[in-house]
């Protein structure tokens, strides 16, 4: 399992890096739409409960745009599950290492 995480992160290095970059009020923006997102609120209706949180962050999306702002924050969300799952798989296997 370890060595599947270890894959997975060295495959989305790039995006990693990319996310690292941002300031923490961009983060609690980001969050904020994907938590709209994992209420099944469509992405413009999780875009809109963001900005109205975080104004300064909002983003400015129209239909040629709108398409590309989805897959990003599907694939954001996606990575976030990714990594938890991994992480907790991992977390899984060294607790129960130490109590046998």
């Amino acid at each position: 399992m370890q060595n599947l995480l270890e894959s997975y992160r060295e495959s989305t290095k790039e995006f990693s890096q990319t996310l690292a970059e941002r300031s923490p009020a961009e983060v609690a923006y980001d969050n904020e739409v994907l938590s709209g997102l994992r209420k099944r609120m469509s992405i413009q209706k999780a875009l809109e409960m963001a900005a109205k949180k975080y104004p300064d962050e909002a983003l400015e999306v129209d239909t040629n745009t709108i398409e590309e702002v989805n897959d990003h924050y599907q694939y954001l969300k996606n990575h976030e599950d990714i990594l938890a799952k991994l992480n907790k798989s991992s977390s899984n296997r060294t607790n129960r290492r130490h109590t046998r």
